[in-house]
């Protein structure tokens, strides 16, 4: 998903297009797709940027990662497809547990949802950095999570998900911190991420397909 989405209000209506013809939208060029009428705005009214929910997991250190091999616009609520996870250390490499073990990747993660795991700007020799990278390292050498256990960990519902909440629980009880479910961590922090996602995704491929989109606001 290369393009901007804009937003702009106009017969009452929210408006969404993308940023291709932002100048001629932000000036007088551009016909309203309700009325027809040329639009002209205020610099209140001016079209803002509607934030993409999509990042680069490689530039969000220490995170929990969802993303998917079809691409980003699978990483929504009606799409059937498998999703996979992972979780950054503090130079941005994906730790994630496949059928061929832990895999450590640079690249392949730039567009997917980030769910950080650390307050911004906590130091680097705290659990966001150095502490973390081994703690993670360690973890994921452990037995349980060999590619000759993955068809196991599968069947109990665990793989790449499994790993990743494993590895936050261990890290949250090195803290003196309870456990958290996998429930409570997907409706807290997944689901959230997956909905702003899903809205998003309906919108630019409505735009995609019309040249617009129209809400009511």
């Amino acid at each position: 998903m290369d393009c901007t989405v804009l937003k702009f209000n106009h017969c009452g209506r929210k408006i969404y297009s993308f940023d291709k013809n932002r100048l001629q939208t932000e000036n007088t060029g551009r016909k309203c797709p309700i009325c027809q009428e040329q639009m002209r705005f205020s610099l209140l009214e001016a079209p803002v940027i509607v934030p993409c929910p999509f990042s680069n997991g490689h530039k969000v250190r220490c995170a929990f990662l969802i993303g998917s091999s079809l691409g980003p616009a699978f990483l929504c609520e009606w799409q059937d497809s498998e999703l996979h996870v992972g979780v950054t250390n503090s130079q941005g490499v994906v730790y994630s547990y496949t059928s061929s073990g832990v895999q450590r990747e640079e690249q392949g993660w730039e567009q997917c949802l980030c769910v950080p795991l650390v307050a911004p700007g906590t130091s680097r020799g705290s659990l966001a950095g150095t502490l973390w990278d081994s703690e993670l390292e360690q973890f994921s050498l452990l037995p349980t999570w060999s590619r000759h256990r993955f068809e196991e960990e599968r069947e109990f519902g665990s793989c790449c998900y499994g790993f990743a909440l494993s590895f936050l629980n261990q890290l949250r009880r090195a803290e003196g911190r309870e456990s958290v479910t996998r429930d409570d961590f997907t409706q807290q922090h997944v689901l959230p991420h997956v909905k702003t996602a899903s809205k998003y995704i309906t919108v630019y491929q409505e735009i995609h397909q019309h040249g617009f989109y129209v809400a009511d606001l």
